[in-house]
């Protein structure tokens, strides 16, 4: 008996497998898994998304890598997979963020900004001769609603998060999240859990190895942590 790949359900993006998958897709989301280690969490103060920034070589400027997007003031994006994939994706969420601006005079809501990703994320299975986005987007903000957070499959599916995790190390980054995370946590410990996230999958936790970026609930803008103020949180977390 031959394995259905023999077959060439794996040859087209179009073509459902006897077992009811879209191959290309499953293969997107293997893309998702080798890529930077990215944690999105929400707590009633607000939404703090966090990047592992690797140093490939030792040539590269770790100043010029961007993994948080800011897509409006009031919500951004931090991608995982394959990052020219998802720099497509994240010009398409600012376009639909600014059309919906002028359009309504008001800013977009989260989820509303998830379901266009994911619809342009859907019709790229099932069109031929293209093939599936080969990332995954974790997007966090403050709307009317409050305090939002989904995530994004290479498939087109998105669902809303407490707090979540992609890319390599995510199955160890959710198991810690799932033992210390609470809703009540205020902005700066959900922070400071972000970082001890990382740690458990990042050789080196510094503050140039890692990108940060908050959304307040008071403020509704988003804004990074800068290289300071993240190696004083580190220094808190390093005396308790």
């Amino acid at each position: 008996m031959f394995s259905p790949v023999a077959y060439g359900y794996d040859r087209a993006i179009t073509i459902f497998s006897p077992e009811g998958e879209l191959y290309q897709v499953r293969y997107a989301g293997e893309a998702v898994k080798k890529g930077w280690s990215t944690i999105g969490i929400k707590c009633k103060e607000g939404v703090v998304l966090a990047a592992e920034k690797r140093r490939i070589s030792p040539l590269i400027d770790l100043e010029s890598i961007e993994k948080i997007y800011m897509i409006d003031e009031h919500v951004a994006v931090a991608p995982s997979g394959l990052l020219a994939d998802a720099r497509v994706l994240i010009e398409y969420a600012r376009y639909e963020a600014q059309i919906h601006r002028l359009l309504y005079d008001e800013p977009i809501d989260v989820e509303l900004l998830t379901k266009r990703i994911s619809d342009l994320k859907q019709a790229y299975t099932q069109h031929g001769g293209v093939r599936p986005f080969g990332a995954a987007l974790i997007v966090g903000g403050v709307d009317r609603h409050g305090p939002r957070l989904f995530q994004t499959d290479p498939g087109g599916i998105y669902f809303g998060y407490y707090a979540t995790a992609v890319g390599s190390g995510a199955s160890t980054i959710l198991d810690f999240l799932e033992k210390n995370y609470r809703y009540d946590m205020t902005l700066n410990e959900c922070i400071k859990l972000a970082i001890m996230a990382l740690s458990k999958v990042i050789e080196s936790v510094e503050p140039d190895k890692m990108e940060i970026g908050v959304i307040d609930v008071q403020e509704r803008r988003f804004r990074k942590l800068t290289k300071d103020e993240i190696g004083k949180i580190l220094s808190e977390i390093k005396q308790q």
